[in-house]
């Protein structure tokens, strides 16, 4: 029965990627139809834009011939006309002459003024009786014979080859993705890359069911890039890249699944001080809230019939709805995370409003009491800042505090190794060190939050910064070599 029923779970599993398979094929399908039409339909742009460009350039040409005809014709015109001009002198002369001639009287023949001179100086002696200009319009013929065999040989721009994503190279990182790829062969026609990238939770290949749309980052000109600004609120991100010439777009790279897996909460409104406004990721003080907050939560209680409202699920798990109390009350004006930290290394930070009095930022076992504050019982480590009067900055842990001696940082940035037992602060701007806990985890965690008189935002889904990575492994080198480092109070 055992083996049926792992035979049958396989099968249903190997069900559920065939049906992923058809639905990728149909995609595909209507994909290669609209593409097809998008095809032919830039096929006809770029004739009918080349038909344009023969047509400018007929019409150009043919204006050359014809300003050449009658720079030509206006010419000769000119030249017939000074011919004309100078034979009908010529005519005047000669019948001038004539009549000279035709004198017999010597004396009479004599009266003649400079006949011979005229003569001499007429214009049809300085006449050229040859063309300025020829008929001949040869040097404004054209040969096409080259210009039509390139049109015949005229054919699909090579589509580029499908880039290759070097997963060795690409770094995930300060939640930035960094992606390189390069080309199976060299090719100069490239002119840009595009890449698209989802967030999915899911590892291995793309699905199509139930994903998120690409996100596109166009004419990149480099074979790297880096996604930045990112919240890693998903475990796996898919990515692939595709290369383009001036006039196509080549086929997608096959896609990669990079792990991006992060830290989320929300703090848990189920374990605040009625004191408190909770949001998402933002609690607040409130001296008048808590009557209403809990008139707000008996209500909800008795619509519930005592339920526990569902939790997420994420690094840990998320810290169910405590049975037997509602809420931190007194002076503990406490709200946790609503996710435990069981293994890894995570890395959340905070900010405090600037009119903050005092606030405790840490991490606490499931166990404290309903009254107690962070950092003044034995399951709880914290870094406490107190601007009252005047600020203090101090690390508190069973009910002992340490002054640090450096400034409070806008934002302060906590980094939990719960394996290797060790909590540390740090200035989430300058990623320096504030203070360090070395201790033995032996429970769940819980980030824990104080807050009195402001109010704090926290940031979640970050990764472990890479300079913060730097320092701790320069760290544990020195807590290996100095054995006195190895428990901070």
């Amino acid at each position: 029965q055992e083996t049926l029923q792992r035979i049958v779970s396989t099968l249903a599993n190997k069900n559920d990627e065939i049906h992923n398979f058809i639905d990728m094929l149909n995609h595909t399908i209507k994909s290669v139809q609209v593409n097809s039409s998008n095809a032919i339909s830039e096929l006809d742009e770029e004739f009918d834009g080349l038909y344009s460009i023969l047509d400018e350039m007929k019409g150009s040409m043919a204006s050359t011939i014809q300003q050449e005809e009658a720079r030509k014709i206006q010419t000769l015109q000119d030249q017939l006309n000074q011919c004309s001009n100078a034979l009908e002198s010529s005519e005047e002369l000669l019948e001038l002459a004539a009549q000279s001639l035709d004198i017999k009287d010597p004396v009479e023949f004599l009266k003649v003024e400079n006949i011979e001179l005229v003569v001499t100086m007429a214009s049809a002696f300085r006449i050229s009786l040859k063309p300025k200009v020829s008929d001949s319009m040869t040097h404004l013929m054209v040969d096409f014979a080259l210009e039509r065999r390139m049109l015949q040989a005229v054919k699909f721009l090579p589509v580029p080859k499908a880039p290759e994503i070097d997963i060795a190279a690409c770094l995930v990182a300060d939640n930035c993705v960094t992606v390189s790829w390069r080309m199976a062969e060299e090719d100069s026609r490239i002119d840009h890359f595009v890449l698209e990238y989802r967030k999915t939770n899911f590892d291995g290949l793309p699905r199509v069911k139930d994903e998120q749309r690409w996100e596109v980052i166009d004419y990149i000109k480099a074979t790297e890039y880096t996604l930045s600004g990112l919240k890693f609120d998903t475990k796996y991100m898919n990515l692939r890249v595709q290369a383009c010439n001036k006039a196509v777009a080549g086929e997608y790279s096959d896609p990669v699944t990079l792990e991006t897996k992060a830290f989320v909460f929300s703090l848990d409104s189920t374990s605040s001080h009625l004191n408190l406004k909770v949001e998402d990721t933002y609690v607040e003080w409130d001296p008048t809230g808590g009557k209403s907050q809990e008139k707000i939560k008996g209500k909800e209680n008795k619509s519930r019939s005592g339920a526990p409202s569902p939790k997420r699920t994420s690094v840990g798990t998320r810290s169910p709805a405590r049975s037997s109390r509602d809420h931190f009350t007194g002076e503990s004006y406490t709200v946790l995370g609503d996710t435990t930290i069981e293994s890894g290394q995570h890395y959340w930070e905070v900010r405090a409003q600037k009119d903050c009095k005092s606030y405790c930022v840490g991490v606490t076992y499931r166990n404290l009491g309903k009254f107690d504050q962070l950092g003044k019982t034995s399951s709880s480590w914290c870094i406490h800042v107190n601007n009252w009067l005047q600020t203090t900055f101090s690390a508190k842990h069973n009910n002992k505090t340490k002054t640090l001696d450096v400034p409070v940082p806008d934002r302060i940035g906590v980094y939990c190794d719960f394996d290797g037992g060790q909590l540390a602060f740090y200035n989430a701007n300058s990623k320096e060190l504030l203070h360090t806990f070395r201790t033995k985890f032996t429970q769940p965690l819980l980030p824990g939050f104080m807050i009195w008189c402001g109010g704090l935002t926290v940031s979640t889904g970050l990764q472990v910064p890479s300079a913060i990575k730097t320092l701790q492994k320069s760290e544990n080198g020195l807590s290996a070599s100095t054995s006195s480092l190895n428990i901070i109070a």
